[in-house]
């Protein structure tokens, strides 16, 4: 049967806060048809911020009896399923979590500014030709791009190349300064260990070895370039 018991999982109630602002966002929204998505969801922030603890209350005990349903609804959930697709089911939710934890972990690197890794030769190549070189799709570019990489002579590489270094240096001299700042915020965590910093290059022949898809594929590719251009 798969998992098709999943459509009917119960959805976890919304939050107090949740609550206050899918209730009176199209209020806000009316009062500032000017705003943007981020100015209105400021607003609402501040207006929750404000609220007396008495109202605030109200959602609260919303959000317990939601809670209590939610709690029931999902034993019963669970006990209709199989062996299978209860296993299924922790590992589907494993992996959800294990996602949201690296996305809140890169979050954070944001919010503290973390220097942006240094470029390859190749993706530097791809961001200043992407524009010129004609294709159907994002995809068909890099491709194009990358064919065009492999039949360049190592001189014509070489301006590629040094850019690439210099932005090892770049990235280098910038992670020695915001590890020391970690440091001095107590965030031992974020700062790399001699071990890693030590890590062995890959050989020429190991980058050589790559395939247009380990270097072109899919959304990270297109992630990469995004940026890139920006």
């Amino acid at each position: 049967r798969g998992l098709s018991s999943e459509q009917q999982r119960p959805k976890r109630p919304l939050t107090a806060y949740f609550r206050f602002v899918m209730e009176n966002r199209p209020v806000f929204r009316e009062k500032n048809p000017e705003a943007n998505s981020v100015e209105l969801t400021k607003k609402l922030a501040g207006a929750w911020r404000e609220l007396p603890a008495s109202k605030k209350q109200v959602y609260e005990e919303a959000r317990k009896t939601d809670w209590k349903k939610y709690g029931e609804q999902l034993a019963a959930y669970k006990a209709q399923l199989t062996p299978a697709q209860a296993a299924a089911l922790k590992e589907e939710r494993k992996k959800q979590l294990a996602k949201k934890k690296l996305i809140r972990a890169k979050r954070e690197l944001a919010v503290l500014g973390k220097p942006k890794r240094p470029r390859s030769a190749l993706n530097i190549f791809v961001s200043e030709k992407f524009q010129e070189v004609e294709g159907i799709t994002p995809v068909a570019k890099l491709k194009k791009l990358y064919d065009t990489w492999q039949s360049l002579s190592t001189s014509q590489k070489q301006t590629y190349l040094q850019l690439a270094e210099d932005d090892k240096v770049r990235y280098e001299n910038e992670m020695k300064s915001w590890e020391a700042k970690m440091m001095e915020l107590g965030r031992e965590d974020l700062v790399r260990s001699k071990k890693r910093r030590l890590k062995k290059k890959p050989t020429r022949a190991a980058k050589k070895a790559q395939t247009p898809k380990a270097v072109l594929g899919g959304k990270k590719a297109k992630l990469k370039l995004k940026k890139s251009e920006e």
